[in-house]
């Protein structure tokens, strides 16, 4: 799908969040009140309360679903941008500065608002259960959202939180398309899907055209346990649908082709934040370069595999390596 006369630039756009990372136990998680494995929207004062429970030292890192994604795909010598609003606060310049060592080019607003953070819980399991809060993220105005920010480019890769704010969504769709992009959008969480139904059946028939989903989201949206059922009903409206499911693997379908797509790797995960936006960023990579599918879904298994492998989202150089080893096979 490599696009003529284009740069195969992928666009992730999202929310601008710092990644604030503790280890906990699964009580820790029942006592704060939260769906394990979900995401819990909180507004400042509920995070900082929530922070001055935890027992270590955090950890913080560039992060956000469709940004980790936009960093994986520089990482891969890819042509990546991130569009975004963060806060005119020290946060905010930190995330921005990270996205450009990082080989992203940042297109970003800017806010009165402090820089939006998640609090991503990690438990003995490796599960991370998300608490976050927007801040300037959620200032992010529909009309703010241009055919510009989408320039040059092959594919805008939205989070699927962006379903929370339904004219930005909307705002969003009509300025990828105008440019000229496909869409893809990651469905995020089990929980955005399920509070977004109605507004998720309608934009996938019309204007999405990668569709990538966990079980969890795919069971959801779907309704389904089956994985083959399952996989045929998110490919009913899109062109390519990717299936992941977790330590097995993933499935990709585009138009009636089905590939299997083991895992990579053996060693037990450490922490499967940011799994799922490195699995993207390997996917689209492939696709806009026009490798098959099977080979892009092996790259992206393979992105997936090594973030598994640290804690937080962001790979380190000798992951990066063998990665790009994978590539060249």
């Amino acid at each position: 799908m490599k696009p003529q006369g284009k740069t195969p630039r992928i666009v992730g756009l999202g929310s601008a969040l710092v990644d604030i990372l503790v280890h906990e136990s699964d009580d820790f998680v029942r006592r704060i009140g939260v769906e394990k494995g979900g995401m819990t929207l909180v507004d400042m004062p509920t995070l900082e309360k929530i922070l001055n429970q935890v027992s270590g030292a955090p950890i913080e890192v560039p992060g956000g679903s469709a940004c980790n994604t936009a960093v994986g795909v520089g990482q891969l010598n890819g042509c990546a941008r991130f569009v975004g609003k963060r806060g005119n606060d020290d946060l905010g310049r930190f995330f921005e500065k990270a996205l450009v060592e990082r080989g992203v080019e940042p297109f970003l607003m800017t806010s009165d608002l402090p820089t939006g953070r998640v609090l991503s819980i990690i438990t003995p399991d490796a599960q991370r259960t998300m608490i976050t809060y927007l801040g300037a993220s959620a200032d992010t105005r529909p009309e703010e959202i241009t055919a510009q920010c989408f320039h040059d480019s092959a594919v805008v890769h939205m989070e699927g939180y962006l379903l929370f704010n339904p004219d930005l969504m909307a705002a969003s769709l009509n300025a990828a398309k105008k440019a000229g992009a496909k869409v893809s959008l990651d469905l995020a969480s089990f929980t955005v899907v399920e509070q977004s139904q109605t507004l998720l059946e309608d934009i996938i028939r019309r204007d999405v055209d990668i569709l990538i989903a966990n079980e969890d989201e795919a069971r959801a949206y779907t309704g389904l346990r089956d994985e083959a059922r399952a996989l045929a009903r998110l490919a009913r409206h899109v062109d390519t649908a990717a299936l992941k499911i977790g330590a097995r693997g993933s499935f990709i379908q585009n138009k009636d082709q089905v590939y299997r797509i083991p895992a990579q790797g053996s060693g037990q995960a450490v922490d499967t934040t940011g799994a799922g936006d490195l699995w993207a960023s390997g996917f689209l990579y492939g696709l806009v370069n026009g490798y098959p599918h099977e080979k892009s879904g092996r790259l992206a298994s393979a992105c997936g595999y090594e973030v598994c492998q640290v804690v937080g989202a962001d790979i380190p150089a000798d992951g990066w390596m063998r990665i790009k080893e994978e590539l060249e096979e």
